[in-house]
């Protein structure tokens, strides 16, 4: 089964009506979790369509079958990863992403949260974001983000959104995952280490560091994965796990996916903030 709409953006159109009117009743009689994970991952996305992407119409595509439905969302915006580049004035589009896998990115603060897509992005087996040639993809299970540059050049910004229609998986689940304490505070954040890493260029400079440290002090908990990382240089590991870490002793910094000599420099670092405190 195959549903598609255009909406044109302006007065009247809002994502609760988007969901209640003509998604919910194409997406029919699904398990009750499943359809609460639409509902947040719908409203979240359109939402950001409305108030961001300065376009003018948003196209909608449902695509059911009895194992899964996939939702693809295509506005004629400014492009997400431009917006976002803009707005923070990030060295380009690329390093857009890094910011936005880490989560409490918004460039609306007073009217927006910053949690939405990276929630979206746990919630599905699988979510994508394709705009101006660059691309954002997260997997269930995985705790990788990464960017893709591709030669065409795609206006606007582009959601791709996969679930299977028996998934046992509940919002609630992965909200408790991420948050700590009765508030339900989002306060665990994943970093794709990779991200900082731009073609051949090896991540051995403390700059490169303090631009995957950037925010991050918004968290009670920091996972680095270095998942796909080889070597990182000691400088690198020095600004983040003695020098980041002695400045923020509130936060906890953990590695995770490291190869042997990834582990070895983070161990240098360690025992360096050791002999600072003089523990050694």
């Amino acid at each position: 089964m195959e549903w598609r709409k255009l909406y044109w953006l302006g007065p009247g159109v809002e994502e609760d009506l988007v969901w209640s009117r003509d998604i919910s009743p194409v997406l029919g009689n699904l398990p009750k979790n499943v359809m609460d994970i639409w509902h947040f991952c719908i409203t979240e996305m359109f939402n950001n369509a409305i108030d961001h992407s300065a376009g003018n119409t948003v196209y909608l595509k449902v695509a059911k079958t009895a194992a899964n439905t996939q939702i693809m969302m295509m506005d004629d915006g400014v492009g997400i990863f431009r917006k976002i580049q803009s707005a923070m004035s990030l060295i380009d589009d690329r390093h857009a992403v890094l910011e936005l896998a880490k989560g409490k990115l918004t460039t609306d603060p007073k009217g927006h949260t910053g949690q939405g897509i990276f929630f979206t992005s746990r919630l599905l087996d699988s979510f994508d974001i394709l705009s101006r040639g660059v691309y954002f993809t997260h997997t269930f299970g995985s705790e990788e983000d990464w960017n893709l540059e591709r030669p065409e050049s795609t206006d606007g910004t582009t959601v791709f959104m996969k679930l299977n229609n028996h998934s046992a998986r509940t919002d609630k689940q992965i909200f408790d995952q991420y948050s700590s304490g009765d508030d339900y505070g989002f306060t665990k954040t994943v970093v794709p280490v990779k991200l900082a890493q731009y073609g051949d260029d090896k991540l051995i400079s403390r700059s490169q560091a303090k631009r995957l440290l950037a925010r991050v002090d918004r968290f009670k908990t920091v996972l680095f994965d270095f998942k796909g990382v080889e070597t990182i240089g000691q400088a690198f590991a020095d600004e983040i796990f003695r020098v980041f870490a002695q400045g923020h002793p509130d936060i906890e910094i953990l590695p995770t996916n490291a190869t042997p000599e990834v582990q070895q420099m983070i161990n240098a670092a360690r025992v360096q903030w050791a002999n600072d405190l003089g523990g050694v």
